[in-house]
């Protein structure tokens, strides 16, 4: 969380932007906690009690420290490849540290708020399902693009409000309105995503529709399901094409 704070830091104070031309471990660091299991055996949260809020809050948590590492990782790992494409390579690591900043921020809301249930991140076990996404689309700058922003971000602006709502009944407002900043956040998350897929699309002579709709089959196991929230995907410039046939 402090190297990301330290990165957007340097990148207001105009330390020059380069081109990654490094290999890339396929794995972040990580710390010994949390245990990670595969998602299926991930027990159910419940809403109604304080573990079980401690618990949503510590998946959050969980979601905006991997955030953290793709963003950083997408900066890094495809500049070269913006590069090539003939697009702006400084814009686009730019606009990724950004990003990465911004998730640092809510990893340290989040983690800040799991200490008023006594408890911290690692407390908790989770899930690898992110970074293995990550993986999964380490050597194709269009799918990590397809699947990061587009696909898994995209589908946090569908299920936040809900959960916002359902902190509220339970008289958490404080947890409600860091869930708040957050959604709000991802909105330019995904936007900053759809915008550099359309340009990589375009620099590539490639429809951004049907190229997405073909890297989803390809690289994310699953369905996009419904309900999707019209309003924040429209606000975020994704068009209803990508995700919604009807």
């Amino acid at each position: 969380m402090q190297a990301a704070q330290y990165a957007v830091k340097a990148l207001t104070e105009g330390v020059p932007i380069g081109v990654c031309r490094k290999q890339l471990p396929n794995r972040p660091s990580r710390p010994d906690r949390p245990l990670l299991q595969p998602p299926t055996e991930m027990p159910r949260r419940r809403f109604g009690s304080e573990k079980g809020r401690a618990a949503l809050l510590h998946a959050i948590a969980h979601i905006e420290y991997n955030a953290i590492d793709l963003a950083f990782d997408m900066a890094a790992r495809f500049s070269e490849k913006v590069e090539v494409l003939g697009l702006d390579s400084r814009k686009f690591v730019a606009d990724w540290i950004n990003v990465g900043g911004d998730e640092a921020r809510h990893f340290g809301l989040i983690n800040t708020r799991l200490a008023a249930f006594n408890c911290q991140y690692g407390d908790f076990p989770a899930h690898d399902g992110l970074w293995e996404a990550a993986e999964n689309t380490a050597e194709n700058f269009l799918a990590r693009l397809a699947v990061a922003p587009l696909i898994l971000e995209a589908r946090g602006l569908d299920v936040t409000p809900s959960m916002i709502s359902r902190l509220r009944r339970e008289n958490d407002e404080k947890s409600a309105e860091i869930l708040t900043i957050i959604y709000d956040d991802e909105i330019g998350h995904v936007a900053c995503g759809k915008q550099w897929f359309f340009e990589a699309c375009n620099a590539s002579n490639m429809d951004p529709p049907s190229t997405f709709h073909r890297l989803k089959s390809e690289f994310f196991a699953g369905a996009l399901k419904p309900p999707f929230n019209h309003d924040a995907r429209a606000q975020a410039g994704l068009p209803r094409a990508f995700y919604d046939p009807n």
